[in-house]
This record gives C-alpha cells, sequence and structure tokens, in this order.
C-alpha cells in the first residue's frame, strides 16, 4: 500500500476532490471533517503526511497542528490557508507546519507539492546504522561487517541491498523498488542482477540452502526481510 495522507478539511467537495485524485497516485487516504477529529486520526494512524486546513470546526488547524509537534509527531505537515490569511502562514510555519498551499489551487499544484515533501522527508529520514541478526553484525556507518566473529566482506552495494531491507523488515519489496532505490535509474540493470546480488549475500550471511530464514523470495514479486 502506498504512503499514508490523512486529509483534515471541513469542505465535503474539496475532500471528495482530494481523496479521488491521492487514491489514483497510489497513496492510502484518511480523511476528518473537523480538527478534533483530524487530532484523533492523526494520532491513530501516525499518516506519513498530514493535509491541514486553518480554518476547521472544534480545532482550528493551526492548534492541531501545535498539539502534534507537542507531542512529537514528526512527519510533514501541509497547511490550506485561504486568500488574506498571511498571518496565518507565518504562525503555521512557526508551529511546525512544513508548507502550505493558498486556496483556491489545482490539484496538480499540490500533488506536485505533497510529492517534493515526501521526497524530501524520506531523504532526511535516520538511516538504519547498526545492526545485528543471528551471528551477523552490521555497521552501515563504516562498511564493516562481521559473521561469528570473523569480518565479513560484502560490497557497498550488498551493504545497501541489506540496509535497504532491514529498514523494511517484515515489507515484501518488489524487484522493481530495489533496483530504483538500491542501484539508482541511471544504472538500470535487470531484475536479474537483483537476483544475482540476492543469492551471493544469503551465501555471505550464512543464509543459502532450501529455507533462507532472513531474505525470504517472496515469487513473482521480490524479497522480504525478517529476523525470526
Amino acid at each position: 500500500m502506498g504512503q499514508k495522507i490523512l486529509i483534515v478539511e471541513d469542505e465535503p467537495d474539496m475532500v471528495l476532490g482530494l481523496k479521488d485524485n491521492f487514491e489514483f497516485e497510489g497513496y492510502e487516504v484518511v480523511t476528518a471533517s473537523d480538527g478534533l477529529a483530524g487530532l484523533e486520526r492523526a494520532r491513530a494512524m501516525k499518516p506519513d503526511l498530514l493535509v491541514l486546513d486553518i480554518m476547521l470546526p472544534k480545532l482550528s488547524g493551526l492548534e492541531v497542528c501545535k498539539i502534534l509537534r507537542g507531542e512529537g509527531y514528526d512527519k510533514p505537515i501541509l497547511m490550506l490557508t485561504a486568500r488574506g490569511q498571511e498571518i496565518d502562514k507565518v504562525v503555521g510555519l512557526e508551529l511546525g507546519a512544513d508548507d502550505y498551499v493558498t486556496k483556491p489551487f489545482s490539484v496538480r499544484e499540490l500533488l506536485a507539492r505533497v510529492r517534493a515533501i515526501l521526497r524530501r522527508a524520506e531523504g532526511t529520514k535516520k538511516r538504519l546504522q547498526r545492526y545485528r541478526f543471528a551471528d551477523v553484525e552490521l555497521d552501515f556507518e563504516a562498511y564493516k561487517a562481521t559473521r561469528g566473529g570473523a569480518p565479513l566482506d560484502l560490497s557497498p552495494r550488498e551493504f545497501e541491498l541489506l540496509r535497504y531491507l532491514i529498514e523494511r523488515k517484515g515489507e515484501t519489496v518488489s524487484r522493481d523498488k530495489l533496483l530504483e532505490d538500491v542501484w539508482g535509474y541511471e544504472s538500470y540493470p535487470s531484475t536479474r542482477t537483483v537476483d544475482t546480488h540476492i543469492a551471493k549475500l544469503r551465501s555471505k550471511i550464512g543464509d543459502s540452502g532450501q529455507e533462507p530464514k532472513h531474505i525470504l523470495t517472496i515469487h513473482g514479486f521480490g524479497y522480504k526481510f525478517i529476523d525470526p
């Protein structure tokens, strides 16, 4: 499923339009029509992005933003403001909003903003620095690894592949996603490359054989790292 977006907006037509467009783009969307419900949903679902109108019944968007930031919610918040709410924009940014869009806006503009914000957020996410499983210890910062205390020779690409799968522990990651994020578009190899790398990686970490315990193959789709 795509990234989760919570839209807190009290104009039904706008909610419907935004929900349709976001879902079409592959996002998972939840909506709320007043500040209080928005606050409760944000706490419960911890969305990847919050689209928050400033003018809302029960609790204003500014208050929702302030409360969530005070509770340590660190995902991006995009404010929707009406024309002429200049002062609110400034206050919103001071309270921890990441960006704002002024009404009336085009849905395409909003989607472009959302994509940019989510990309930025992905980039600043704390990368995993160390991890251990079975008898393998990994230090992703220094690109050092040991297995059973002995040095383990992994290439930088193998480190990145492992880090990527471990950061998404329990999630199935498609071969295409691995190619896109670990290899990057510019060197576009084939999905066979992923399989070859995974096979090499498995034998290095002692996970080959009939039944791999850590890097599982999800047939016809991709791979999943688990730490039983």
